[in-house]
């Protein structure tokens, strides 16, 4: 019989070491390198970094003010052109400094209200009308909920939309304004988890709602709305689809090209990871992660087939950051 020795085994049990790490290193190799996106470094902001803006897209021209540095709150305004990387100061916004306010669009007008401002522990319920063409704020009615912060906005051509947030507990209501007649009226069908800080994306007609917290547990339900109906209907929840990491609070959302992103945001602590959401399919895709600081209470641009992103903060960094998303191109550190 033949005789094994202590060196021969030895010998044999390095070998398989080195087998078994290589394979596993070949393999997480193979997963990191699996994801699509590139994201490329943009102007950055003009002023004071901060977080906890409000955002919203007319045409090229990305919109943003209000927000917090950690000091201050904030009543400044300013645009992004897309086509020209570049940012310039508007009229300020005429209520209250705050963070964590709401905005949307109706056709080419922007509108931007509620929100926190914690120079006097106050939620808010003020609203107002952004006309673009005259760089000018009008007051509108104030929202018609209660007063609140970290709730969604969206619009339509013709109506604007606000719901969930914070008001001392969490809330799952929704309203809609009417500019005709300057109202809001509440609507009724949504069958989701009361929830603040969640996000939302548009494609087509529908509004897709998902992510956000409620007594410390982040969210995992998704629900779609139809603008032209005004019905709810509830999708695949994001565990069950195995994207347990969709799930978070303070993220951005944006579209591109009939897909919807959802990117950075906080899931104890704050993130920089990025999944693609596609209607056809009905699956999400994780994306490359966003390649300068992780963060959460960000602002993103879009309009349809560009989006940016950028500000925030990470923990007590705030940030005056911005990057343009190309979800389909390989990932290149030299444009960072």
């Amino acid at each position: 019989m033949m005789k094994i020795t202590n060196n021969q085994q030895w010998m044999s049990l390095t070998l398989l070491i080195v087998v078994f790490v290589t394979f596993n290193s070949c393999n997480n190799d193979d997963d990191s390198s699996d994801l699509d996106g590139n994201w490329v470094k943009m102007s950055t902001f003009n002023e004071e970094a901060r977080s906890s803006s409000a955002a919203f897209t007319i045409g090229n021209i990305g919109y943003m003010g209000t927000g917090y540095d950690g000091d201050d709150y904030y009543n400044d305004f300013w645009s992004y052109d897309m086509d020209t990387n570049s940012w310039q100061q508007l009229a300020d916004f005429p209520g209250i400094a705050r963070s964590s306010a709401t905005a949307f669009t109706i056709g080419d007008e922007g509108y931007l209200g509620t929100g926190y401002n914690g120079d006097n522990n106050e939620e808010l319920t003020d609203f107002y009308k952004y006309n673009p063409a005259s760089n000018t704020w009008e007051a509108i009615a104030d929202f018609g909920g209660s007063a609140r912060y970290g709730a969604v906005g969206f619009g339509s051509d013709t109506y604007g939309y606000v719901g969930t947030g914070y008001d001392g507990s969490d809330k799952k209501d929704f309203w809609k304004y009417d500019p005709s007649n300057d109202t809001w009226e509440e609507i009724f069908g949504f069958g989701g988890d009361k929830r603040r800080e969640g996000t939302t994306f548009t494609i087509g007609n529908e509004v897709y709602l998902v992510t956000g917290v409620s007594n410390g547990i982040y969210e995992e339900d998704f629900w779609k709305f139809d603008l032209d109906t005004e019905t709810w209907t509830a999708l695949v929840d994001v565990d069950d689809d195995d994207d347990d990491y969709v799930q978070r609070s303070n993220a951005v959302a944006f579209t591109i090209d009939g897909k919807g992103y959802v990117a950075c945001g906080d899931y104890s602590g704050s993130q920089s990871s990025v999944y693609e959401y596609n209607p056809a399919t009905e699956e999400w895709e994780e994306k490359t992660e966003f390649e300068l600081y992780a963060r959460r209470d960000a602002i993103a641009f879009g309009n349809g087939s560009r989006a940016f992103v950028g500000l925030g903060r990470n923990g007590t960094l705030y940030l005056d950051d911005f990057m343009e998303f190309y979800p389909n191109e390989e990932q290149d550190d030299d444009d960072n």
